[in-house]
């Protein structure tokens, strides 16, 4: 029952946000005829109530009969539609504020003069409220649609050289690839996800490392895209770890049983593409006569997501080498817990963040909302001898798009400090 509430508020605010778009539409098209202006109407009411029936439908049983690309489908026209509207409201919204303090001022204050609320030349108050809202609206609304039609898969490859104290000269010039987010489930666009995997064997990796979050929810969501993971190769081998959304805790499951089964077709589905799943261990490599350490770490995180990893059990035996190379999904994780615990952990590799997925990448200028989450959110940081990597993610959840963020793939070279 509260979750049908909580749906049912939302489809609130949905209409609510259709209502004020409306008020500003109603304006700038009031010139048109009275039967043609009222076809828009219906046409515009129309849309919106099929939006919100969809909204409804999906939430309410509707998803479970529904293929992950109609999901997505269906998801990225909701949140474009009403993400838009949300922004064009505000200048209406803000009016609305206004008008209403001018009237508790008005009734205490004494009688002022009267005014037309009109300019002597120009546009009128409403027309530019009118005017300034559709702005409002319509510019994330192309943005956003933007990112869903074309960023999405538009995969960026990133070049970071990493410098290492006391790195052996056999390990220098290793090339990583590292994938991280997954979420295979959001996907509708196999031939462009393919492509992505091209652009990694393109680089001819000695290694490759994924992060974690494979899947949003359900081990059914990567089944098809298993042949497509299994070309990833690398000659020293694949090896991945598991992410927050790997273990199912954000859907509901009929019994713990289920869930538990979920994650084991999770962990299967590393199997079926040749990726060494490491959980809360390490394999150390032979490389002439150095040996570098891959400990892979389960979930953790700060910030109420869930900390199933155990670090000092994942580093056991990693002591003896010459370079340790931490692969654990939340970067959250390296502050709290890796640089106090293991300093002589040279490199963490993260994802999680998504960079965000909407921001702004220029040159040496970076900004996205998630930064003010996030200490270490995209790119290479660095305290003293250690260094933390968080990748951008290969994929997408929530809005069904990139913005100014694009999916990333990372080429890591192991270099000499």
């Amino acid at each position: 029952m509260p979750r049908m509430i909580s749906i049912l508020i939302i489809a609130g605010v949905f209409l609510l946000l259709d209502f004020y778009a409306f008020q500003a539409f109603r304006v700038l098209i009031g010139y048109l005829p009275t039967y043609p202006r009222q076809i828009i109407y219906v046409v515009y009411w129309l849309i919106s109530l099929v939006a919100i029936a969809s909204f409804l439908f999906y939430n309410l049983g509707g998803k479970s009969v529904l293929t992950d690309g109609q999901r997505t489908f269906i998801f990225a026209w909701i949140f474009v539609n009403y993400a838009s509207k949300f922004f064009g409201s505000i200048v209406l919204v803000i009016d609305d504020i206004v008008r209403l303090g001018q009237w508790a001022y008005a009734q205490f204050a004494p009688p002022a003069e009267s005014t037309s609320g009109e300019r002597a030349t120009g546009i009128s108050r409403s027309e530019f409220l009118a005017q300034a809202s559709v702005v409002a609206t319509v510019v994330p609304a192309i943005g956003l649609g933007y990112g869903v039609a074309s960023g999405a898969h538009n995969y960026l490859v990133h070049q970071v050289k990493v410098p290492i104290a006391n790195l052996p000269r056999g390990l220098e010039g290793i090339r990583i690839a590292q994938l991280s987010d997954i979420h295979s489930g959001s996907f509708f666009n196999k031939k462009a996800v393919m492509h992505g995997i091209e652009l990694v064997m393109a680089e001819k990796p000695d290694l490759i490392f994924f992060t974690g979050d494979l899947v949003n929810n359900k081990a059914t969501e990567v089944e098809e895209y298993i042949p497509v993971f299994s070309k990833l190769r690398a000659p020293l081998g694949i090896y991945s770890i598991l992410g927050n959304h790997d273990y199912g805790d954000y859907t509901s499951w009929p019994s713990s049983e289920v869930k538990r089964t979920n994650l084991e077709n999770v962990k299967e589905a590393h199997k079926l593409m040749n990726w060494q799943l490491l959980l809360d261990e390490n394999r150390t490599l032979t490389i002439g006569d150095n040996r570098l350490a891959i400990i892979g770490v389960e979930n953790w995180g700060t910030g109420g997501f869930a900390q199933y990893g155990n670090l000092n059990k994942a580093y056991k035996g990693a002591d003896d080498v010459d370079t340790r190379i931490l692969l654990s999904h939340d970067p959250s994780h390296w502050d709290a817990q890796v640089r106090s615990q293991h300093p002589d952990i040279e490199l963490t590799l993260s994802g999680h963040t998504h960079g965000g997925q909407v921001g702004v990448e220029w040159g040496n200028f970076r900004w996205s909302f998630v930064q003010y989450r996030y200490k270490q959110w995209a790119g290479l940081y660095q305290e003293g001898d250690q260094q933390l990597y968080v990748n951008r993610g290969f994929g997408y959840i929530g809005y069904p798009g990139r913005l100014g963020i694009r999916p990333e793939i990372t080429i890591l070279e192991l270099t000499r400090a």
